[in-house]
């Protein structure tokens, strides 16, 4: 896999969750913080997003926004302010009222839109991720963002005229979106390092080894000839652009998949160290307590909520 899809996978959770809303007039809602990202599609209509902390950002007809830390936030009509903060009532409760089918006859102030959540494990985000900032607007412009306008359009139908298969199409068409405004996001980023180091060639040739073949016998000088570079160059690139050496990037990545496998999969240790280059059960387990200050199984059974299996998780 890429960095990038590697980067989701390893803090995504479950399927996302949607709803969609039609509203009118002056109406304002909130959505606690989440451990998770947050996203809304206008569908039609204008609306306001009031993020905890930050700037007011209007919304308009095709817009997107992601807030990939579960930022706090209000959502109202075009005319709030500030002080909406002070009135908006929680979603779940403003949801209960709404038209779960779009209206025969709606006002010429309707807003629809699509809100939803990504569940993530956020506890071991990758760097890419972490970066983020806290909204991301992607506004409807002629010509920008044409993949993630088409995962719109299709997402759109999904849900005007349910069809066989929607159950599978929509939760899909959702994890796109997420890919498509992550990558929208990078692709228009000028203060983020992440779009750096994947436009750096050799650093970009080195991460996508290491993406490749975690479990591979990966050295210094192997990964410098993969990269088509010479050892100290590596060292100097990778470094200076990720924020680590290759080799403790390296580390820190098979113990990042190592956890999810952990808490994903009912996999045991012995094929999970396999799996993330390590010989044997032991060596992932000292690395792993070494790095997440807890062993294995109870990293397993706090996942999951249960009670630690020593013969199954190490």
């Amino acid at each position: 896999m890429d960095v990038v899809s590697d980067a989701i996978s390893a803090v995504r959770r479950g399927t996302p969750s949607s709803n969609r809303v039609w509203v009118s007039g002056s109406w304002c809602t909130r959505l606690d913080p989440y451990d998770g990202a947050g996203f809304h599609v206008v569908l039609e209509g204008g609306c306001r997003l009031l993020p905890d902390g930050g700037a007011a950002v209007s919304l308009g007809a095709g817009d997107a926004v992601l807030l990939p830390h579960g930022t706090g936030h209000v959502i109202a009509d075009s005319g709030a302010d500030a002080w909406a903060v002070e009135r908006a009532v929680p979603f779940d409760r403003w949801h209960d009222g709404r038209q779960p089918r779009r209206p025969s006859r709606p006002a010429s102030d309707a807003v629809e839109l699509l809100c939803g959540k990504y569940r993530l494990d956020t506890s071991r985000a990758h760097p890419l991720m972490a970066e983020l900032p806290e909204v991301i607007h992607l506004p409807n412009r002629v010509g920008g963002h044409p993949e993630l306008r088409l995962a719109l359009d299709l997402l759109g139908r999904e849900l005007d005229a349910p069809r066989p298969g929607s159950c599978i199409a929509v939760p899909g068409l959702l994890d796109l979106l997420l890919v498509y405004m992550i990558r929208s996001w990078m692709a228009e980023s000028t203060t983020g390092a992440w779009p750096a180091v994947l436009g750096d060639p050799v650093a970009a040739a080195a991460l996508r080894a290491l993406h490749s073949d975690p479990s591979a016998p990966w050295t210094n000088d192997r990964l410098a000839a993969e990269a088509g570079v010479s050892r100290p160059t590596l060292a100097r690139r990778f470094t200076s652009l990720v924020g680590r050496p290759p080799m403790a990037y390296l580390t820190w990545w098979r113990l990042t998949v190592a956890a999810a496998l952990l808490r994903d999969t009912p996999d045991p240790l012995a094929a999970i160290a396999r799996r993330v280059g390590y010989g044997t059960p032991y060596a992932l387990s000292h690395a792993f307590s070494r790095e997440f200050g807890t062993t294995p199984g109870r990293y397993r059974a706090e996942a999951k909520g249960a009670a630690p299996d020593p013969v199954r998780s190490g």
